[in-house]
Formats: C-alpha cells, structure tokens, sequence
C-alpha cells in the first residue's frame, strides 16, 4: 500500500468515526471500562486503559465520562456491562477480506449484526482461521507531523524501544512494531518529546488487494456499514486504494 493511500485511508475512516460522533463515544467509553476491568483503573500501571483514555481525550470525550468509565469498570461505581472480544472473518467485495473486532455484552446480537452488515453489501462470512492469517498483529503509533520534524528524527526516537518500520504517510508519519513493543514505542516517543494522535495493537495485511473506483465504492459501504454497529470497535480489510481513485470516491 503507497504511504498516500494508508493516510487517505485512515482519513476515511475518521471521516466514518467523525460522522457518528455519538456512536465513537460509546465506543471509547467501551474501550475505557474494558481496559480498567482488565488491568485496574491505575492509570500510571495500565498502559491499555492510558491509551483507551488519550484517545477518548482527542475525540473531545468528556472528562466527566471519562471518569465515570474507570470506576465503573475498576469496580468503584456498579453498572458496568461484562464485555467480551469477539473476531468474525468475512469477505468483502473483490474478494476483499475482512477482521471485525467486536466488543459485545450479547455474542448472539453481535453475529447476526456482522452477518447482516456483510450479507447487505456484497459479502460473506468466513469460518474462523480463512482470513484471519492474511493478517499480523502489529503495534500502529501515528505521528502527526510538524514543522521541522523528519522521518530520520521519528526513527531515531524510536529505534531502540522494538520498532519494526517508520512510513511516511504524508500528513503523519506512521510508526510499526510488534503489538508486544507497541507500550515501549509509545513511551520512547514522549520521551523524545513527539506527541502522537493514536496508538494501538491493529492487524496489518500481509497481502493487499487493488480496488478500482467502483471496488473501493462498495468496500467503503460495507466498513462504514459494519462500523455503524454499537458492537463493532475496529474493522480491518486489506484492501489498497490508489490516490487517484480515493479522490474520485472523495
């Protein structure tokens, strides 16, 4: 995938998240609870639920929700909903294949969500093991860039903490790991004094399928269709959209 494209990808998909502004919310907040039930709601030991909470902070979340989602999943106030992970594999348009990462109180709803987000827009489920090793677990940090700032000034700050990779995206630069060094990359950065808008374990493909104008069209229909479901926290697909393209999809 061209560095270009990754970027217009992402800012498709934040243009996705920006649109369902309430939605996000419920999902970060999602994320927060998990996160402080997994491993305490000890912000300074639980580097998962510090991630889940600067994310929620540069979507303008509110504090006072933030607060409230710690304690509800550290324990400190009821009400928490016991959550669980779910991967469904599926296939897009194209032949495209798709992860959806779910995090749900209800397995049954969360299925039959994806089955129908899927079946609707041109795909399939997939049994579980066909998709899924079309993708490596990795760590993703985005660094937006900034005046002065080089991809040589990102690595360096980063080398020595397991980086695997830094790309040039064109308005950021995205730094690669394994998802094991994704905490020690993050903390590398701050240390450099680089601040960074998201850090988080993704799937990348190792196998990318190129997708024409009315591909990449109906690949974005089903994302965006899966990503309205309150029970869908990320979608992967590796499909690879050129610059072209992406501009005449808008």
């Amino acid at each position: 995938m061209s560095g270009h494209s990754k970027w217009a990808t992402t800012k498709h998909k934040k243009a996705v998240v920006d649109a369902r502004r309430g939605k996000s919310f419920a999902k970060l907040i999602k994320n927060i609870e998990v996160a402080a039930r997994t491993g305490g709601g000890d912000v300074a030991g639980n580097p998962t639920l510090y991630d889940a909470i600067q994310t929620a902070k540069k979507t303008s979340v509110p504090n006072d929700n933030i607060e409230r989602a710690v304690k509800r999943g550290s324990g400190v106030e009821s009400g928490g909903a016991e959550y669980q992970t779910i991967m469904y594999e599926g296939y897009g348009p194209s032949g495209v294949a798709v992860l959806v990462e779910c995090l749900t109180d209800n397995r049954n709803r969360a299925a039959s969500e994806v089955r129908i987000a899927l079946t609707r827009n041109g795909g399939s489920m997939a049994d579980p093991g066909s998709v899924s090793y079309l993708f490596n677990r990795k760590g993703v940090v985005i660094v937006p860039k900034s005046d002065g700032l080089s991809e040589d000034d990102v690595l360096l700050a980063v080398l020595d903490a397991g980086a695997d990779e830094v790309n040039d995206l064109g308005e950021a630069f995205e730094v690669v790991s394994e998802a094991t060094d994704l905490v020690a990359v993050r903390t590398a950065l701050q240390d450099a004094g680089l601040d960074y808008d998201s850090a988080d374990a993704s799937f990348l493909p190792s196998v990318v399928v190129p997708l024409d104008e009315d591909g990449a069209r109906k690949v974005f229909r089903l994302i965006e269709a899966l990503e309205d479901s309150d029970d869908v926290q990320n979608v992967y697909a590796n499909y690879d959209v050129s610059d072209d393209v992406m501009e005449k999809v808008g």
